[in-house]
Parts: C-alpha cells; structure tokens; sequence
C-alpha cells in the first residue's frame, strides 16, 4: 500500500471519459481522478486510497482503515525522551 489518503466513493461522474468520481473523505466531498484504475469499475462504497487527487489503488474497508490508522499515527506529537532530550 501506498502512502495516501482512503476515501469512499460516493458516485461517479458524468463525462469526464469515466475517469473522475465524487469521493468522500473524512465527511468532505472530493472530486478523484480514477483513471490511473485500469480497468477497476467502482461502484459507491468502494473504497480508495488517494494521492495528489489521484485514486492510485483500490482497496477494501480494513485497507482503507489501515490507510488512516498510519496517518493518524503520522501526525501524532513525538513523545519526549526520558532523558529530556528530543525523540528520534
């Protein structure tokens, strides 16, 4: 898996070549391009992983939990050394 952010594909959109769907992610609608998918149809509910607005992968809802369990734990503050220095 790739370093990207899971979403839930809410419906694809008309025109576009078929390449573009209404994603949601985290509650906010996102307009993702699909077209590096090859051959993937998605349906809504499908689940992807997005990078720079693009759907890069397709993957199920433990990938996607998975997906966002590794960004959470990303943006967490490092926790401070024993010794009173920085971490690592």
């Amino acid at each position: 898996m790739c370093l990207g952010i899971p979403g839930r594909v809410v419906r694809m959109l008309e025109g576009y070549g078929g390449q573009l769907a209404l994603v949601d992610v985290e509650g906010m609608e996102r307009k993702v391009n699909v077209g590096m998918l090859e051959d993937t149809v998605l349906d809504p509910g499908d689940w992807v992983v997005i990078h720079m607005g693009f759907a890069v992968e397709r993957v199920d809802a433990d990938g996607a939990a998975q997906a966002m369990a590794g960004l959470e734990m990303m943006g967490r503050p490092r926790e401070p050394r024993i010794d009173g220095g920085a971490s690592p």
